[in-house]
């Protein structure tokens, strides 16, 4: 049986195999040292291509592996197997889907002209004015790489959780890119502040 190399047990299969081999797969060489290390503990062979493949370093890309390959991995990461180390993460994995109550400010809720004060750490502050249809330009700023005239869109912003800028566009440049450039703010800690200036 084959799997999709970007399921989340996938993901998780190959971290558990860096933190048994006590390294991160970054370079060819260490998908050879990776080959050697399950071959002395299992006497298994498993290519570093296979690996390579699984890790996304190849350039031989493939979006599949096999059920055997992941066996091998799960066994060297010291489970029974692939099956055995899925029912493991179900079980012991925690939860990563919640509900949470924040401060929000929704721009369906805003008017045209209604300014916006955020900040974020460590000392950025700026203040965006809001355009209609969920674009907003930057008035003030302070210590912050985004400059007054710079424009986005966004449908939300929330206290604690980061900022991304879908559409962001720089003051003065065309807006040829825009619509595939964003930017995020506040990516560790999120906003500090968001507070709504009406006029």
């Amino acid at each position: 049986m084959n799997y999709k190399t970007d399921i989340p047990q996938i993901v998780a299969l190959k971290r558990a195999v860096e933190a048994a081999a006590g390294f991160k797969m970054s370079t060819h060489s260490d998908f050879l040292i990776l080959v050697s290390l399950i071959e002395k503990k299992q006497k298994e062979h498993i290519s570093e291509v296979t690996l390579e493949r699984l890790w996304n370093y190849s350039t031989r890309k493939s979006d599949t592996t096999t059920e055997r390959s992941l066996n091998v991995l799960a066994q060297y990461a010291d489970y029974a197997d692939w099956d055995d180390f899925c029912e493991v993460l179900r079980k012991e994995g925690g939860v990563e889907s919640a509900f949470f109550v924040t401060e929000s400010v929704l721009s369906a809720d805003l008017s045209a002209g209604d300014l916006l004060r955020l900040a974020w750490l460590p000392d950025r502050v700026i203040i965006v004015k809001y355009l209609g249809d969920n674009r907003f330009e930057a008035i003030e700023t302070e210590n912050s790489s985004i400059r007054p005239g710079d424009r986005f869109s966004c449908l939300m912003f929330q206290k604690g959780r980061p900022l991304y800028m879908d559409m962001f566009q720089r003051s003065g440049e065309p807006t040829a890119t825009a619509a595939n450039s964003r930017y995020a703010v506040g990516q560790d800690n999120g906003l500090t502040a968001v507070e709504v200036i009406r006029v």
